[in-house]
């Protein structure tokens, strides 16, 4: 990257930005906005930035995370909280596992691999941390170093019919086994021996004790140490300065008063008078109690539309994921025809170098409010988009659940409360693990559980964009969650085609929906794009 080279142009994001202010923060000692990284996005710009910070004397504006003793009471985070108060009301519920399926061919050496686990365990305190009600509160209780048990189900002596048939129901198995957050260990790892040169590994942690990141730390840090131990040599990383256990004491320290006050005041403000629910038409009525039945729909955009967002991205300063939201948050308001918009995503929460290396739950979530009102252009509404999202980034630190608890907004049993929809583009860079002697298949376990009444994923591929939907199914039908896949790469394809036309202009219907006509072949009518699609879907309708 040369100094005058624009960052974000060359692929930099939010992420990255952050990543950035991290190792800026751990040089030179000074506190740089993410705004003004987007406004200034050049090393030249940042160099300049940084000295006028250093000649007006600011510094730094959050105390460094540091080791505390281990002999006292170690609090939980504020998102290990809320999921060990939840824990308590439902115990036994395997709703926050995070399971993985890992296939391995070829030579797999078990015993370096047991002490790579064995090793990871070590290193990082918090997966062998359980938690314990001391005098009504939740205390963090950290056990010694131990071997990791690696346990082996031998599936080489059967059929091939019964093999598949008992790996399927063992994964499912796996998945839905729930954790013990007194007594633990919160990490599990399992080894179907399918032939001598092949296996398939069962991963699954407690995200009381992970994040997505996590995923990515750990399969670095089997990689390095399984190659390691396999050759006969001791292990190439280096100790940890600080653990999970220190940033939760350090969150408890530093989030309270003034600093506490200075990020309340922020989303108060933000979300004062905000709608409570979020409604979209569907083929069911919301029930009585929140749901969770999940279904999946996975969904493409091609490369065309992939670079057509990103060459306005740059033309207008916004990211990927700006962009992607906002035609998003397009196609939800030409659903329901609500201006004001609650959207939930998340967020990293490593926005300081020392959490970085660590396994533990950082993650946190944020509410974006996004203004559609006056009947916008495109461009207009990613720049709205741009300036909520900037002012969520600088304000993280706040967990969502000590925001829930703060502002306490209107409790239902119909739904989640602030937000109802979530959109995620995934940019967390997991490396592919690479193990002498073996290739390697690392996939996700689908989540079996609808936390939201609506949730799109998305991640950049060689031919475009790929993703899904998850959706509640006592909800949504399946053949609604169809139809939206279609209408939302219609509309990028329109919104791309015009990014200056009004909303009520845009079209998300296709062709075959309103057979090749638009309002502009009815100009005696009046109508907007905008009323003519919503005439043509209430037709639709009364048809069925």
């Amino acid at each position: 990257m040369g100094t005058q080279d624009n960052f974000f142009e060359l692929g930099g994001h939010s992420l990255l930005a952050t990543q950035v202010i991290s190792r800026i923060r751990g040089t030179f000692k000074q506190e740089i906005s993410l705004r003004s990284l987007f406004g200034k996005p050049t090393v030249a710009e940042w160099a300049a930035t940084i000295e006028q910070a250093q000649r007006e004397g600011q510094g730094l504006e959050v105390p460094p995370i540091v080791s505390v003793a281990r002999d006292g009471k170690l609090p939980l985070s504020f998102a290990q909280q809320r999921l060990w108060f939840l824990d308590q009301l439902e115990p036994g519920s395997s709703f926050y596992n995070v399971s993985s399926v890992i296939e391995l061919n070829g030579v797999l050496n078990i015993d370096a691999m047991g002490r790579a686990l064995t090793e990871i365990v070590r290193r990082h305190e918090v997966l062998r941390t359980t938690f314990a009600d001391v005098n009504g509160e939740p205390q963090q209780i950290i056990a010694p170093a131990a071997p990791f048990h690696l346990p082996v189900i031998d599936l080489s002596h059967i059929t091939d019919e019964e093999r598949q048939a008992e790996v399927k129901r063992l994964i499912s198995e796996e998945a839905e086994l729930p954790f013990d957050l007194m007594r633990g260990p919160l990490l599990r790892l399992t080894l179907l021996r399918i032939s001598a040169e092949k296996h398939i590994a069962l991963l699954t942690m407690h995200h009381i004790v992970s994040d997505g990141w996590s995923i990515g730390i750990l399969v670095r840090e089997v990689g390095a140490l399984y190659t390691a131990y396999r050759a006969g040599r001791p292990s190439p990383l280096e100790e940890l300065p600080i653990q999970y256990a220190d940033f939760a004491h350090w969150e408890r320290q530093w989030l309270q008063g003034d600093a506490l006050e200075r990020q309340l005041s922020y989303w108060r403000q933000q979300l004062d008078g905000a709608p409570t629910t979020l409604e979209l038409p569907s083929a069911k009525p919301r029930p009585a109690v929140q749901t969770f039945r999940a279904g999946h729909q996975m969904l493409e955009l091609n490369r065309e539309a992939t670079d057509g967002l990103k060459a306005l991205g740059r033309q207008t300063g916004v990211t990927l994921f700006m962009s992607l939201l906002a035609a998003f948050d397009v196609l939800l308001y030409r659903y329901g025809g609500q201006t004001d918009l609650l959207i939930g995503t998340p967020i990293a929460n490593r926005n300081r170098l020392e959490t970085e290396a660590l396994i533990g739950f950082f993650i946190n979530t944020l509410v974006l409010r996004i203004d559609l009102s006056g009947d916008p252009t495109f461009i207009e509404v990613l720049q709205r988009v741009r300036e909520v999202s900037l002012g969520a980034y600088a304000h993280q630190d706040m967990p969502f659940e000590k925001l829930v608890e703060e502002l306490q907004p209107d409790r239902s049993q119909t739904h989640s409360p602030l937000f109802q929809v979530m959109f995620v583009l995934q940019n967390i860079q997991v490396d592919a693990l690479e193990l002498p002697g073996l290739s390697l298949g690392f996939s996700q376990e689908a989540d079996r559980t609808a936390k939201f009444d609506l949730l799109l994923t998305m991640w950049e591929t060689d031919d475009g964009m790929s993703g899904f939907f998850k959706y509640n199914m006592d909800i949504f039908d399946d053949s609604t969650i169809e139809k939206m896949i279609m209408h939302l790469q219609t509309l990028i394809e329109n919104l791309l085609a015009d990014p200056h036309q009004n909303l009520s202009n845009s079209s998300f219907l296709t062709g075959n929906e309103t057979m090749g006509l638009s309002s502009a072949d009815f100009p005696e009518s009046g109508l907007s794009q905008k009323d003519f699609e919503s005439l043509i879907l209430q037709l639709n309708s009364s048809v069925k």
